[in-house]
């Protein structure tokens, strides 16, 4: 999965702000489960895909759950500090944080196309996201695969 690939140009709803988006709800959870917001954002901005992976390495840094669609693709935090990029699309996957500390990674954006150097690729299996790269593969659990599973679905419509 090395290489660059280009992502997908369109667009979203903006709703960072937690607020219900002009053409669906904001996701709600049960109490029991873990705190995850998800919000929509419009690829219509210069430099949008660079600033959701600031805005999510710096949701990582204070161990906060959110969760992000931008397009095809999706961004989330833990409260373990971990923070991911994801190609649902693809199955790829690029880890931009590790334990509240942000990763190097390789993303050139332009007015209107941006470009990843994917480092890895993903699948959710039943309540583990399973990543797989050049060391191997890898189960985690604790991630908020349920809500990502939703994303992806949102995603795919």
């Amino acid at each position: 999965m090395d290489g660059l690939q280009n992502a997908h140009d369109g667009s979203n709803l903006i709703g960072r702000d937690g607020l219900p988006s002009a053409t669906g709800p904001k996701l709600r959870m049960a109490k029991k489960r873990r705190n995850v917001r998800h919000s929509r954002v419009s690829l219509k901005q210069p430099n949008v895909v660079l600033r959701e992976v600031d805005y999510i390495v710096a949701r990582a840094a204070q161990f906060d759950s959110r969760l992000v669609t931008l397009g095809q693709l999706v961004f989330f935090s833990t409260a373990a500090g971990d923070a991911w990029m994801l190609d649902p699309e693809d199955g790829l996957a690029l880890k931009l944080a590790d334990a509240g500390d942000r990763n190097p990674v390789k993303i050139v954006e332009t007015a209107n196309r941006f470009t990843i150097e994917w480092t890895a690729s993903y699948r959710l299996d039943g309540d583990a996201f399973v990543m797989m790269d050049g060391a191997g593969q890898r189960a985690i659990f604790g991630y908020p695969v349920r809500e990502v599973a939703l994303a992806q679905r949102r995603i795919r419509r």
